[in-house]
């Protein structure tokens, strides 16, 4: 079987948490795409949902499978989220914005009740930092925001290649809300909370892509099967 073979399947499990009319927050990225896709087929089967997309592609997606959209001003309260990782590991903590939708997922996340994320099983690490944390930045004073981010990074135990990141054109990559963004290549994270507490002193950074106490349930594709693994903060997280 392939890695999409698995995105596939945690993509399809997770329509089993979805019920009618549920608002719902619609992820970014390659598994969520898969997830949209089979929600507009639910859709078109009669299945009543409304979504708040968490990016512009997103958006162009689910409307294009006839998914009804509207805004998180509009619905400020969702029931579930399901969304995409980078990484993930076994307390739940997760880095994303790979896709470069790091801020408006959160946003999105923490408006919902619960957030269920699904990947295949190459996303799930003992620790969190073999992906670069994506840290979006405005585009005032970049280049002093880059040199805090690595002057508190540091002092936080993390030291690492920090680049810019660009599109394909060779321009500068720009979210959607018109921010730029660094990938700090730090390595592994024995601290992710020292780390974003860092982050957000910085007034430059407008969000990272450190995912701490927000997932409630992992649902991760692999060879075996699809596992779940729901969160208990303030405990271990159980497999089901």
């Amino acid at each position: 079987m392939s890695v999409e073979s698995y995105k596939l399947a945690a993509a399809r499990h997770a329509l089993k948490f979805v019920e009618p009319r549920m608002r719902l927050g619609l992820g970014t990225g390659s598994t969520a795409a898969l997830f949209i896709e089979l929600l507009g087929a639910e859709v078109r089967a009669g299945l009543e949902v409304l979504c708040v997309p968490t990016s512009e592609q997103t958006q162009a997606l689910a409307a294009k499978f006839g998914i009804p959209l509207t805004t998180l001003d509009e619905m400020p309260l969702l029931d579930l989220t399901i969304d995409g990782a980078d990484e993930i590991d076994g307390e739940l903590r997760l880095i994303k914005g790979g896709g470069g939708a790091l801020l408006r997922e959160k946003i999105v996340a923490t408006a919902s009740d619960r957030m269920i994320v699904i990947a295949d099983s190459a996303k799930r690490v003992d620790k969190l930092g073999a992906f670069p944390l994506p840290v979006e930045v405005v585009r005032f004073g970049v280049t002093a925001t880059r040199n805090m981010i690595e002057m508190l990074a540091a002092d936080s135990g993390c030291q690492g290649e920090i680049t810019l990141r660009y599109d394909r054109d060779g321009r500068p990559f720009v979210t959607d809300g018109g921010n730029y963004i660094f990938d700090c290549a730090f390595g592994r994270l024995e601290d992710p909370e020292s780390l974003d507490e860092a982050l957000k002193f910085i007034p430059g950074v407008v969000e990272n892509g450190l995912f701490l106490g927000i997932a409630d349930v992992a649902i991760i594709g692999g060879p075996d099967g699809v596992a779940v693994m729901e969160a208990q903060y303030g405990e271990s997280p159980e497999t089901v």
